[in-house]
């Protein structure tokens, strides 16, 4: 059977470039952004295939891919966010009302790549000298573990000081401030929002502040050491990875906030 090449970016008088190469020329151009005519031709010659630098330049030309430097400088916020993850760190609030109708806030930390929620606060009275202290306590926490991340997303509530800032930019965190009504720019934070929603707080009356804390931080460990995640695989955060359990004949459940959550572990 007789093949139909298509010859967009061959010359006259040299035989057309095979589908499938054209078709790996270009996903080797939209995956790596930065890699110019040159580095795509040494990366094909790896695989047995030797085609020119121009015609890798005229094949991307007429598939409507710029050069590299203006392919690079064109990543989208979602290839930041999955590039960055394992030095990224996300924090946000979110409020709830309590049955005397006073409304409490709640500040919490996200580490992107790991997906553990650090619960660093909770207040009726959320000022830029209280948030300025949860981060310095968050330093705390984070230890040695803090010189890894390089990025900390945010909005631009008036709470986020400059003294609050400053304690990142110490430790050379850069602030990535999100676009105004933009919450799609902090979705990571923003999903734990809704999930603590859905599976804690609206099911819940919380009489005052030291009731919805005591509630958070038992839901928080729950959330690190207890829940599956998709994006991890469903595992929890502090899973590990590389352990395989082997399958269990007995499950035993406990109960997490008086039943609202369950667990479920092996029995010995």
């Amino acid at each position: 059977m007789k093949r139909k090449w298509h010859q967009s970016a061959a010359k006259p008088g040299r035989p057309p470039i095979p589908a499938e190469l054209q078709t790996l020329i270009l996903r080797l151009a939209r995956e790596n952004p930065s890699w110019g005519y040159t580095r795509i031709q040494g990366e094909l010659r790896r695989f047995g295939h030797r085609v020119s630098a121009s015609t890798i330049r005229r094949l991307l030309r007429s598939a409507g891919l710029p050069p590299a430097p203006r392919r690079a400088d064109e990543q989208t916020w979602r290839q930041f966010l999955h590039t960055q993850a394992e030095g990224l760190l996300a924090c946000d609030f979110f409020h709830v009302d309590t049955v005397t109708l006073r409304r409490v806030y709640v500040f919490f930390v996200m580490e992107v790549h790991t997906r553990t929620v650090h619960l660093l606060g909770v207040t009726a009275n959320p000022t830029g000298a209280w948030v300025a202290q949860q981060a310095r306590n968050l330093q705390l926490i984070l230890g040695e573990n803090a010189d890894r991340f390089r990025y900390l997303i945010r909005d631009r509530d008036a709470k986020f000081t400059a003294a609050f800032d400053a304690v990142f930019t110490g430790n050379d965190t850069q602030i990535v401030k999100t676009a105004p009504q933009a919450p799609r720019m902090n979705a990571y934070a923003e999903r734990f929002v809704r999930t603590v929603r859905t599976e804690c707080t609206d099911r819940i009356l919380t009489y005052n502040e030291q009731h919805l804390r005591r509630i958070l931080n038992r839901y928080a460990e729950h959330y690190n050491t207890g829940r599956a995640h998709r994006a991890l695989n469903l595992r929890a955060p502090a899973d590990n990875p590389n352990v395989l359990p082997f399958p269990a004949r007995h499950v035993h459940r406990r109960k997490i906030l008086g039943g609202l959550l369950n667990e479920y572990q092996s029995a010995a």
